[in-house]
């Protein structure tokens, strides 16, 4: 039997990991936030009183078995000067099975079968809800795309609305062998699955052990300076009575240009790998270079990462 693994997430971030995952034999549920408010989500959300669906329109592509011209329709985004402008093919399906079926899981579950998934994936929640976020200086932020731009230091998020996680979300954590917290933003794409006490209820009472795949770079606003322990203690946190297991860092190489680009255009640097801290923590650390250059950017090696994803869960 397959070991059921869970991953919590969004963004790129949670896509990267899973396109690598996939390749192994393990019965993946992607679970995924659906706070974002920019772009074609943003308008969606506020015309049909939806969650977001960018996010998950991501993750079905980045498990999905089919073609890949099928992947490049559910991505095609339009550029008209009529209201179609910004919006993405993969977007709009997935607000019209919701109109159709009458949530957002049930939609999901149409186009799973459409696009032949490699695993399942679970909204957090069917409420179309509102992240904000209290700045270090005290200010209050309302607004995913808002709190990514804003580059002053979140000092914590939390929703707006009442957020109730959906029934499918608990039982995957419960039943789980192994919680993955991805990597990606963590203040707007990790943590807004932690801010619901269902779910961190959930996981103190999953006997799973719970792995966290660290970021590469840094993220302005959210974890300048962040080092890998100043990651994990922040995901402790929020976890509250749990805390990680173990960690997936990177120690690999980064090229002194590529860092430079980096900084200068984007003000992220390289995640420290601080071995002086790793003992502080009853955890286990995992490093590997795991460095790949895609499209001029810095990625994960996906296939890297799903394998040692795969190896801790088999022997634990």
């Amino acid at each position: 039997m397959k070991k059921k693994v869970v991953v919590l997430g969004g963004g790129n971030g949670l896509s990267y990991l899973l396109n690598g995952l996939k390749q192994y034999p393990l019965d993946i549920t992607a679970i995924v936030s659906v706070c974002d408010n920019g772009s074609s989500t943003g308008i969606l959300r506020e015309e049909f009183n939806i969650p977001a669906v960018g996010d998950i329109r991501r993750v079905l592509v980045s498990l999905s078995e089919t073609e890949p011209l099928v992947e490049k329709l559910f991505n095609y985004r339009f550029s008209t000067t009529s209201d179609l402008d910004g919006h993405t093919i993969g977007n709009l399906l997935l607000t019209a099975v919701q109109e159709m079926t009458g949530s957002l899981s049930s939609g999901i579950e149409v186009l799973s079968k459409i696009l032949n998934l490699k695993g399942k994936v679970v909204p957090l929640t069917e409420d179309n809800v509102t992240l904000m976020g209290e700045m270090i200086d005290g200010s209050i932020v309302e607004g995913e795309h808002e709190l990514t731009v804003d580059k002053r230091q979140i000092k914590r998020v939390f929703y707006k609305e009442d957020a109730t996680p959906t029934k499918e979300a608990i039982d995957a954590i419960i039943d789980a062998d192994l919680i993955i917290l991805s990597m990606g933003s963590l203040f707007t794409s990790i943590i807004p699955n932690l801010i619901c006490d269902e779910i961190v209820d959930a996981l103190s009472k999953s006997k799973a052990k719970i792995l966290y795949t660290c970021n590469i770079v840094t993220q302005p606003g959210e974890t300048e300076n962040f080092s890998v322990t100043d990651h994990v203690e922040m995901l402790n946190k929020y976890l509250k009575k749990r805390k990680v297991d173990a960690v997936i860092a990177n120690f690999g190489y980064i090229d002194p240009k590529m860092a430079e680009k980096y900084k200068t255009l984007e003000q992220k640097d390289p995640v420290k790998y601080d071995e002086e801290n790793f003992e502080k923590f009853d955890m286990q650390v995992i490093g590997d270079d795991l460095v790949t250059i895609s499209n001029n950017m810095i990625r994960h090696n996906s296939l890297k990462l799903g394998f040692h994803i795969f190896f801790y869960v088999m022997n634990n």
